[in-house]
């Protein structure tokens, strides 16, 4: 009997004995066989959350002894570095290469937070009496549900596990039923750092199954979402009843602006990774171009040209440069996808189906694709695929740029590319997405914060703010001279 669940310290199977199969996106292969969790298991991990935190076992911790052990996770992050990268690239399909830079990521984060941990926490108010002690102490949370994607399964868990740790948080991860294996090498590395009983809690399943709970059980105080916009939606409902806190991110539909008198090749080869990275899973891609007119035809047949030469292949191929998307199910919604931009319009000028190749006969890969002549209403620049599609519209002003690039219910990350300074300044300050790479698009470091505007999430991830979604603020009030007040006559 598979034994991948840890609740209260122990590493045990599903109560009905469950197992899930999990299979490379790459061939189909069977990577690894874990448990599949019942609603059963689900309380029992919230409840060995709920009693470790409220027994004052590890907020008991002051916030150094907590950042020194995020400080020796990272450590034994940085140890099982390869070994993590191959579960994670058997789960996604992606590059082994690809794998070990999201793992070192990983190892970066975890450092980020025990440093910020280490800093002093709270602050003193100047109320203007003498005798008066005002204090502003920020506490732990309580509870977390953490609930991780699939398409960078422990990056994503890392930016929720790390900062809940130095909070002094008891939490639940649950990662995408397709990709556990790298969640599960992370919660034996927790233990192995000597974090404290039922403080760390692991369930594996899908959402359905285990999701109800995880969200809607009064004993959680916070509920952590990385995903797609509906379940985001499904969540906020659920969470209502309770009034439970919320860090949500929920993707985003990311315009990728290219002025005229921008760095043109620049621009362009960045367009080409933004839009195809990781097969355009990545919630940040620029998918979205949005290019000048009078530079419209140089730009989009060289990101055509260089579209068509991308090699696709499996965690092995050292000639592939993106592998392929994640599921049978996604393969299938990616194309009515490209179809639908189609039948609204759209002109597809290069990919729009399934590699034909005989190496990627068993798996799920999907050309990388390029809709022109796309306009602001249509589904395909309005939704985002999670595919290697990018839309292309243009603009004719610095003013209908922002106006397209605005033009979206998300508010992730947006990108713009000009040679004037002053302008570029403008523009980024005028979009409304949580970050803003000026002739540049992509990079991000743990340090900044990182989330959306608009239906793109609520809170932050990662920077200062990203340990402050674990922590209450409160305000203590002592009075070294205490005193009648006199307020009501004594009569």
């Amino acid at each position: 009997m598979v034994a991948t669940l840890f609740i209260d310290g122990t590493w045990r199977a599903a109560s009905d004995g469950a197992a899930h199969e999990v299979r490379s996106p790459h061939d189909q292969s069977l990577v690894a066989t874990v448990s599949q969790a019942t609603q059963a298991d689900v309380l029992d991990a919230i409840g060995a959350a709920r009693a470790s935190f409220d027994s004052g076992i590890f907020t008991s911790w002051s916030f150094k002894a907590r950042s020194e052990l995020v400080s020796k996770i990272a450590d034994l992050l940085e140890r099982d570095t390869d070994v993590i990268a191959r579960k994670e690239s058997d789960d996604t399909g992606k590059r082994f290469i690809e794998a070990q830079y999201d793992v070192a990521d990983v190892v970066s984060t975890f450092r980020h937070f025990a440093a910020l941990g280490a800093k002093e926490h709270g602050r003193s108010v100047d109320v203007g009496i003498a005798h008066v002690s005002s204090r502003i102490v920020h506490e732990p949370l309580g509870v977390a549900s953490l609930i991780g994607p699939w398409n960078y399964p422990l990056l994503q868990i890392a930016w929720k596990v790390a900062p809940a740790l130095v909070a002094g948080c008891s939490f639940i991860v649950k990662p995408s039923e397709l990709t556990p294996q790298s969640a599960i090498a992370l919660m034996k590395i927790i233990e192995e750092a000597g974090t404290p009983k039922g403080v760390a809690n692991l369930i594996l399943g899908p959402g359905s199954v285990v999701g109800t709970s995880l969200i809607s059980d009064p004993r959680v105080d916070l509920v952590s979402f990385t995903g797609g916009l509906t379940t985001g939606q499904t969540i906020i409902r659920a969470a209502a009843e309770t009034v439970k806190k919320l860090a949500l991110e929920l993707g985003g539909k990311n315009p990728h602006i290219i002025f005229a008198d921008a760095d043109i090749d620049a621009a362009i080869d960045n367009a080409v990774t933004a839009a195809f990275l990781h097969s355009g899973q990545v919630c940040s891609a620029g998918t979205r171009l949005i290019v000048e007119r009078s530079i419209h035809d140089r730009v989009v047949n060289e990101i055509v040209r260089r579209a068509a030469k991308i090699s696709l292949g499996g965690p092995d191929d050292e000639m592939a440069e993106t592998g392929p998307l994640i599921s049978q199910a996604h393969l299938n919604n990616v194309s009515a996808y490209v179809q639908r931009g189609i039948a609204e319009g759209a002109t597809l000028l290069v990919g729009g189906k399934r590699s034909d190749k005989p190496e990627h006969a068993k798996g799920w890969y999907y050309l990388p694709t390029v809709l022109d002549n796309c306009q602001g209403k249509m589904y395909c620049v309005q939704e985002e695929s999670f595919g290697p599609v990018m839309t292309v519209e243009v603009f004719d002003s610095e003013a209908e740029a922002i106006a397209i690039g605005n033009d979206t219910v998300f508010g992730l990350s947006g990108g713009v590319w000009s040679g004037d300074a002053a302008k570029a300044a403008r523009v980024a300050s005028a979009l409304r997405h949580g970050t803003i790479w000026v002739n540049d698009f992509g990079p991000y470091r743990p340090a900044a914060e990182w989330g959306g505007y608009k239906q793109s999430g609520i809170g932050r991830e990662l920077g200062e703010h990203g340990l402050g979604e674990y922590l209450e603020i409160k305000h203590i009030w002592t009075n070294n001279a205490p005193s009648r007040s006199g307020w009501f006559k004594d009569q």
